[in-house]
């Protein structure tokens, strides 16, 4: 969604730097304008102060630029895990990726405790293959230690020509021991809707929402209604698990999809008169088919958006486990041949006008995947709620709760799939699939 040339993601994409903008504030302890203006003024002659002495006094003589351009990443990244300056290349790379084609691993990342933090891995990318999983924390790339450096040089060090190897280091819960995994680069191209037949249902999986992603779900649903027959389909399986978010929208675009009217989203920012609201044109492209959607602890953001419209409108089933729980959006703000700035600037809402930050979408059905024995206690991921200065959750918070985000590579011992698939075709049932529009918390 493009907003005054600035770009609007509601998800976590690999980058990083930023500036900030001064406006005259009141206070409530009665401080006068002034004052607050000749406090910051203060500060920033502190910053100057700083800044000289180091380019003086410092043992070896640095580098100007690189200590401007750490100051202001170092200010972005003390607001929350998922503001952060990009230099112009990374800025570049950012938009090749929304575009759905860049280089690297394949693997979408935050920064935690000064190490990578894997949000999720991307589908059959390098990454995927080789294992890496939501939640695991990168400690070394190529034997050099993560902390230190920024998410933008760490993102860097991990980009390369293509077929070079890469050796990252893993911090995995409930591993005792750190473990390498070596990594082949590769060009990713991302193909964020993917589906197939599973006999007389739909099965369409949304890897992330970037430009390509709207266009591929309507292709999906419409060759497999075709395929299957219109008068024989029984509904649609919509995979959300472990997608990262995105284009916030195509979100939208998405939720539209299935909806005919109503809110999908709303936005809200610091101030009242940035509320904007996102409603859905009439149109069913599942033709009132029923849905269920699959989340899990690595859905985040534009997922959240989508399965949190859905389940607020009774269109669709939630099943799985809580979802991530990024409930924040940033905008990308282009700062000329300077790079740009991703910057938090808004919360977003459900339908019902309820905050998942730090929470989650609780499914409708809870299901739990069944472990393998090398897997157990390793599965889970703690969620936005666990990133360290994470945006403060509105009411209570899931912190520690934890949430399964484990998919079996074989979709037979996928429990998740293929309990969705029992109760399209009716061989289970459950109080709350098909869902009841009579108890929608939003009005249809």
């Amino acid at each position: 969604m493009i907003r005054k040339a600035s770009l609007l993601l509601v998800g976590v994409l690999m980058g990083g730097v930023a500036v900030t903008t001064l406006s005259q504030v009141s206070f409530d302890m009665g401080e006068p304008a002034h004052a607050a203006a000749t406090d910051t003024y203060r500060q920033l002659n502190l910053f100057g102060d700083v800044f000289e002495r180091v380019r003086t006094d410092y043992v070896e003589s640095p580098d100007d630029a690189k200590l401007i351009e750490s100051a202001i990443n170092g200010m972005l990244t003390s607001l929350d895990p998922h503001s952060s300056y990009m230099s112009p290349k990374s800025f570049r790379d950012m938009q090749v990726q929304t575009r759905g084609e860049f280089g690297g691993l394949g693997i979408e990342v935050t920064m935690e405790d000064g190490l990578i933090k894997v949000v999720s891995p991307i589908d059959d990318t390098p990454a995927f293959k080789a294992g890496l999983m939501a939640g695991d924390l990168i400690a070394q790339i190529d034997g050099e230690q993560v902390q230190g450096l920024t998410l933008n040089e760490a993102v860097e060090k991990m980009r390369g020509p293509v077929k070079t190897d890469i050796v990252v280091t893993i911090l995995r819960e409930g591993a005792t021991e750190p473990f390498d995994v070596t990594i082949t680069r590769d060009i990713i191209r991302i193909r964020s809707v993917r589906w197939r037949e599973e006999g007389d249902v739909g099965y369409v999986r949304v890897t992330q929402f970037n430009e390509q992603t709207y266009d591929g779900l309507k292709q999906g649903i419409e060759e497999t209604t075709k395929n299957i027959g219109a008068d024989k389909i029984k509904g649609y399986v919509l995979d959300l698990r472990n997608n990262p978010g995105g284009l916030l929208d195509q979100a939208i675009a998405v939720s539209d999809a299935f909806l005919e009217r109503g809110e999908i989203v709303s936005t809200r920012g610091r101030n009242a008169d940035e509320t904007q609201r996102f409603n859905a044109r009439s149109g069913d492209l599942a033709e009132g088919k029923p849905v269920i959607i699959l989340v899990n602890g690595g859905s985040a953001s534009a997922s959240e958006i989508v399965a949190g419209a859905l389940q607020d409108h009774r269109r669709a089933t939630i099943l799985g486990t809580r979802s991530f729980g990024k409930g924040s959006v940033q905008t990308i703000i282009p700062l000329g041949a300077n790079g740009a700035i991703r910057l938090t600037t808004a919360r977003y809402y459900t339908p019902s006008g309820i905050s998942i930050q730090a929470k989650g979408i609780l499914p409708d059905i809870e299901a739990l995947q069944k472990l393998p024995d090398d897997m157990i206690g390793r599965g889970e991921t703690k969620g936005e709620a666990g990133l360290r200065g994470h945006l403060q959750a509105e009411g209570e918070e899931e912190e520690g709760s934890g949430s399964q985000a484990y998919i079996p590579p074989d979709k037979k011992d996928d429990v998740q799939l293929n309990l969705a698939l029992d109760l399209l075709r009716g061989v289970q049932v459950n109080n709350a699939f098909p869902p009841s529009t009579d108890t929608a918390a939003v009005p249809n």
